[in-house]
């Protein structure tokens, strides 16, 4: 399957050039004139990466990443920029961003990139799906063991407001005849952020409690971003379930329910 771009540059022979590369070397490629169109493009479609002009106006490049790293985390992105905006560009590394190249960039150092960016994307999936299965096959074995011992409960149900429920061990959640179906990596996650509703727990908090075991600084927000995106994603099925969880940035989330 072929990696889609979005290629989001004010200039238009910049996007028509440079889309032309990429086409040529085999990737998918939309083009935006602006932050604002890039935005409508990341709401209605994927991406595998966004190749980002830093300096527009009206919605600049660092806007568009934090919306990026709010709805889209798993979306890699590169920055293009002048040398006017080499602290910004910085400190888009630091939001999350890939890489930056300053213009005018070769084509081969952005193809380079593209590379770069793109096998990270898939090795960061390859992990993430690792520890999927590994969840779900601890949960096999604790199913296994729960049907051995009767004094365990059928059910463990966490009631929320306005009739939402969590059921932990089935890890379903309802309201009325509303039901969405969890991993268990999500189910977990769930019933962590359930249980200390209003607290923040910061990113190696929750990886700790939901994955058992101690990540860096640098690796817990990672791990977490594909987790939470899923989950809200699977939350926007109640009315207003995609605002449940809240990113604090540079701490963690927050559970905030208001039913």
């Amino acid at each position: 399957m072929k990696s889609r771009i979005l290629l989001v540059d004010d200039e238009e022979p910049i996007r028509h050039s440079l889309g032309e590369i990429l086409r040529l070397e085999g990737y998918e490629v939309v083009t935006a004139e602006s932050g604002e169109v890039a935005v409508q493009d990341l709401m209605n479609e994927s991406f595998d990466l966004v190749l980002l002009d830093l300096k527009m106006p009206g919605m600049s490049g660092l806007e568009v990443l934090d919306f990026i790293n709010k709805s889209a985390p798993d979306t890699k992105v590169i920055l293009l920029t002048a040398h006017g905006s080499l602290e910004s560009a910085i400190e888009a590394l630091h939001q999350g961003a890939h890489d930056y190249l300053l213009k005018p960039a070769t084509s081969r150092s952005i193809l380079s990139s593209i590379e770069s960016a793109l096998a990270r994307r898939a090795d960061q999936q390859r992990k993430r799906l690792l520890l999927d299965q590994l969840g779900t096959s601890i949960q096999r074995l604790r199913d296994a063991e729960g049907v051995e011992r009767k004094d365990l409960p059928e059910h463990e149900t966490i009631q929320l407001e306005d009739g939402v429920a969590l059921d932990v061990l089935k890890r379903e959640i309802w309201r009325g005849n509303q039901k969405i179906s969890l991993t268990p990596t999500e189910g977990k996650l769930m019933k962590v952020l359930l249980e200390n509703r209003g607290r923040v727990l910061t990113h190696r908090e929750l990886v700790f409690l939901v994955q058992g075991y101690e990540a860096s600084e640098r690796e817990a927000p990672e791990v977490l971003r594909p987790i939470i995106s899923r989950l809200r994603r699977k939350l926007a099925a109640f009315s207003g379930g995609e605002n449940w969880i809240v990113n604090v940035r540079g701490s963690g989330y927050v559970f905030e329910y208001h039913g």
